[in-house]
């Protein structure tokens, strides 16, 4: 059997539950002990109860919140070219397939965001030129 890592961080909005695994008991069970509460946005700790953390517990914590974060920038630029892919899809969609009641359904909404997105877009762009 493979050896438990030391922490277990359980995902939550914006950050994770921080376990301490132990399976040095008399039962060989695997415990697990909640020693902190993360919030990746603004970098917060929060020790559970009176427990105080160690330098081993921040260092592992903040480890897993560097890795964390990059993780998730990672996921944002994926989700962006799936984006693209979906307006493509979407486009091809409505040329080729769609009925007139279909594209009723969600022309004015789908017109707004995409205006939307254009002008944060072209803005954006002025901004770095």
């Amino acid at each position: 059997m493979t050896e438990l890592p030391e922490y277990y961080f359980r995902v939550r909005e914006n950050g994770a539950s921080v376990f301490r695994v132990d399976t040095q008991n008399r039962q060989r069970r695997i415990e697990m002990d909640q020693i902190a509460v993360i919030n990746v946005k603004n970098g917060e700790i929060k020790p559970q109860g009176d427990r105080e953390l160690s330098e081993a517990d921040l260092k592992a914590i903040k480890d897993w919140m560097a890795a964390r974060v990059e993780t998730l920038a990672k996921r944002d630029i994926d989700d962006i070219h799936r984006a693209i892919d979906h307006l493509n899809l979407t486009t091809q969609w409505a040329q080729s397939k769609a009925t007139p009641e279909q594209l009723e359904q969600f022309t004015d909404e789908l017109l707004l965001a995409m205006h939307d997105l254009r002008t944060v877009l072209v803005r954006k762009k002025a901004d770095r030129l």
